[in-house]
């Protein structure tokens, strides 16, 4: 009997981060064209402190142009406000703030969970059913995995487990790397944010690099399996 092609994994998405906004005007300003320039699949939203009417106004205005241009929005933190702000789920940090929220957050909202050091803590999200992981995002101390290190942990999940992996990009570099590792999805920030006025240019250049990772990685997979 031939063997059945091996079916291959879905295409890796972008998603994007915003900076940490005390005004979302300035990125309301650019968002559409953003969304526009590349298939940005989420939009995580970064909001400075303030008192919670502030922070769901804030929400509200981004959530819909977010929701208008094809993505979900996400509220970094701040879990309590994401229905009254009208966003789609939060991102959650560590396993402590996953297990007060992820209950009250699913099945009707998104709930992601970073800040997961180790492999126990990443299959302890999973198991508890987390929509997502992230790996390697900076530690509040700015350190960081190096780029090896983070793809070795997400050929390792993507192998065994079967929820999303996010993975957080410093360059196009890292995100040609990450999209051949494994990733379900890319997630970009500062590396946007760093050419003001050419950031629908670099998600395009982002996401040709999320597809040459990806192509590359179908081309070194096994064509079929018994």
């Amino acid at each position: 009997m031939a063997a059945k092609p091996a079916p291959p994994r879905p295409a890796p998405r972008l998603y994007l981060a915003t900076p940490v906004l005390a005004d979302p005007a300035p990125l309301l300003a650019v968002l559409p064209r953003l969304l526009a320039a590349a298939d940005i699949a989420a939009v995580l939203l970064r909001l400075a402190p303030s008192d919670p009417r502030t922070l769901i106004t804030r929400t509200k205005a981004v959530a819909g142009v977010v929701q208008a241009g094809g993505a979900a929005l996400l509220l970094e933190s701040h879990a309590d406000l994401v229905a009254r702000g009208g966003a789609d789920g939060a991102h959650l940090t560590g396993l402590g703030e996953m297990k007060e929220w992820l209950p009250q957050l699913q099945p009707s909202r998104i709930a992601g969970v970073g800040g997961l050091p180790t492999r126990h803590d990443s299959m302890m999200a999973g198991e508890a059913g987390a929509d997502y992981v992230l790996f390697g995002e900076p530690a509040d101390d700015g350190t960081r995995p190096s780029s090896d290190a983070i793809a070795e942990r997400l050929n390792w999940w993507a192998e065994l487990f079967e929820p999303p992996c996010v993975v957080y990009a410093l360059s196009r570099d890292e995100v040609e790397e990450f999209a051949a590792a494994g990733a379900d999805f890319v997630l970009v920030g500062d590396l946007v944010w760093a050419e003001p006025g050419a950031e629908a240019a670099v998600l395009a250049d982002a996401e040709a690099a999320l597809k040459r990772g990806y192509a590359a990685a179908a081309e070194a997979a096994p064509a079929s399996r018994g």
